[in-house]
């Protein structure tokens, strides 16, 4: 989201029952490795002093630990726990308070005030005022990869006196109270960026913020060390003496790591899927499917619509007609995802149309379209060859390309598998454009005028801004209805609104939008309050404790 929308290489090790072995044991030992070193290496943080540490297990390292210029899916896991945002939600996505004690929107949707809690300081010892506020959410819409959406309609964000902040807007947006989280609108230091390069500051990297935990230490390639903040406003919060966050890349590693207890909780189901039905049967272990309604994903296959056959609409309806949703529901995701032929997820009942999609699963329909289209077969079996690349930030994003390339060979479409880690991957689908269609997943967020109409607004196609509109889709009408939507502030007209644009989408398939993942965070039985927020495991933690 993907969304969804994340940075980091994942391994697969699926495969043969005697692969699935091999790459057990090996990761067993790889585990074991790991952890004798992360013991050696860290001796000061895991003496007898420690009296209560939670460890949170990562798939892929963080390129930043705010996701201030980057939002990374595990930049976000580690941002909020340091660097906090005015708002935090609850499972319905309702505001409560957090750096911001309360709020209050003009009638006309253009004006928000909010009033900031007293006595909060930076872990440098400085004060927090609304200069901060005010200045990061300036930042933001500079420099953060969604904040030129969110914050389009920002005019000015000012600081009155040191306690109210005032945003001032153009036109209403109605979602922006829902976008104030740690992690996706992040306070930062007005003294420690003002006049430097937000990408290169080195707060990226050793962060001072207002929240629960302080940064202590972070061995590339192997863990982060967060400690107690004994200043923080939120007293008697935090509940945990340190928080560590260690980085296993291998699947089955991490699932040996959940029973050993060697690690207490990951999230967006940290492990392998074919793993979960014998970790749910273990007694030290739980599983969680809040926590997730901040960040919906929605997995799809997007068609480069510059390619010389995805231009033709009969081909990609011929591709649309050859995919069976259920049958991924079912192999490539155990049961752990929804149906979804709209790019607006379920799990945002208000906004997403559940019609099907009209073109149905019929391989002879599929079949027929492409002898239209004048792509016979030349040898009596092929029509064409193309090449799918996969997002590899999940174990899941092969074995769908492989399962669409099975698909496809039943209609005569020859299909070569490109495999490359996630930068490789970002820079080939939006900066260089070089790929004919791609496995690929994207997050909502909290409201499809920011997760979703980035990926279908002609004006978001720009190259090299990743996780936007790959498929250079332009169709006016869905222009005019995306940004009607974006600052209509009436709920039954905007939801009309929606609806329109996802029929129009789904006639003219510039993607296929397949499923909807379900998220599980796993943890530890002794881990408590961990998810309490609509970001579950993203927030800032400062709830948690140990028993």
């Amino acid at each position: 989201m993907m969304t969804i929308d994340g940075f980091g290489q994942r391994h697969d090790n699926r495969g043969s029952a005697q692969g699935n072995s091999r790459g057990s044991v090996i990761a067993a030992r790889w585990l074991r490795t790991v952890l004798a070193s992360t013991v050696l290496c860290a001796g000061a943080w895991l003496g007898s002093a420690r009296a209560e540490t939670a460890t949170m297990v990562l798939a892929t390292e963080p390129p930043t630990l705010v996701s201030l210029t980057n939002v990374a899916t595990t930049a976000l896991a580690v941002s909020g726990k340091v660097t906090e945002g005015l708002l935090e939600y609850d499972e319905n996505l309702s505001p409560k308070p957090l750096l911001a004690t309360s709020w209050n929107i003009s009638s006309d949707g253009k004006e928000y005030t909010f009033k900031l809690r007293e006595g909060v300081r930076w872990h440098d010892g400085k004060p927090f005022t609304a200069e901060d506020a005010a200045f990061s959410i300036n930042l933001l819409r500079k420099v953060h990869p969604r904040g030129r959406t969110t914050f389009a309609n920002v005019t000015s964000a000012e600081a009155p006196d040191p306690q109210t902040l005032v945003i001032r807007l153009s036109q209403p947006a109605p979602y922006l109270i829902k976008a104030f989280a740690s992690s996706e609108t992040p306070i930062v230091p007005k003294h420690l960026y003002e006049g430097t390069d937000a990408a290169s500051n080195p707060n990226g990297n050793a962060p001072i913020g207002t929240g629960p935990f302080k940064f202590k230490e972070w061995q590339r390639g192997n863990y982060i060390v967060y400690e107690r903040n004994p200043d923080y406003w939120g007293k008697p919060d935090p509940r945990i003496d340190q928080l560590v966050v260690k980085f296993i890349p291998d699947a089955a590693a991490r699932s040996i790591a959940f029973e050993s207890g060697s690690v207490d909780f990951g999230y967006r189901t940290p492990v392998a899927l074919s793993d979960l039905d014998r970790l749910k049967s273990l007694p030290n272990l739980k599983f969680e499917t809040k926590g997730a309604s901040y960040s919906y994903n929605v997995t799809r296959l997007e068609f480069n619509l510059d390619n010389q056959y995805f231009r033709d609409k009969r081909v990609r309806e011929a591709v649309a007609r050859a995919i069976d949703r259920k049958v991924i529901v079912n192999t490539i995701h155990y049961g752990y995802a929804t149906v979804t032929y709209s790019p607006i997820a379920p799990g945002l009942k208000e906004f997403h149309d559940p019609t099907p999609s009209p073109y149905a699963y019929d391989l002879k329909a599929a079949a027929k379209l492409l002898d239209e289209a004048g792509l016979k077969p030349t040898d009596g079996k092929t029509r064409f060859r193309l090449t799918l690349d996969f997002n590899p930030i999940t174990t899941e994003g092969r074995r769908l390309a492989e399962y669409i390339r099975a698909s496809l060979s039943r209609i005569g479409i020859a299909v070569d598998l490109r495999a490359q880690d996630i930068s490789a991957f970002v820079k080939r689908i939006y900066t260089d454009r070089d790929f004919d269609f791609a496995v690929n997943g994207a997050s909502d967020l909290f409201d499809p005028s920011v997760g979703v109409q980035r990926l279908y607004w002609s004006k978001s196609f720009v190259k090299g801004v990743p996780f936007s509109n790959a498929t250079h889709y332009s169709n006016p009408e869905v222009d005019r209805l995306l940004e009607q939507a974006a600052v209509e502030n009436d709920p039954g007209t905007r939801v009309d609104l929606f609806k329109k644009f996802q029929d129009i989408v789904a006639q003219d398939i510039p993607d296929l939008n397949l499923v909807s993942p379900t998220f599980l965070t796993l943890h530890n039985v002794k881990i408590h309050d961990l998810v309490t927020t609509a970001d579950g495991a993203e927030a800032n933690l400062a709830h948690v404790y140990v028993k």
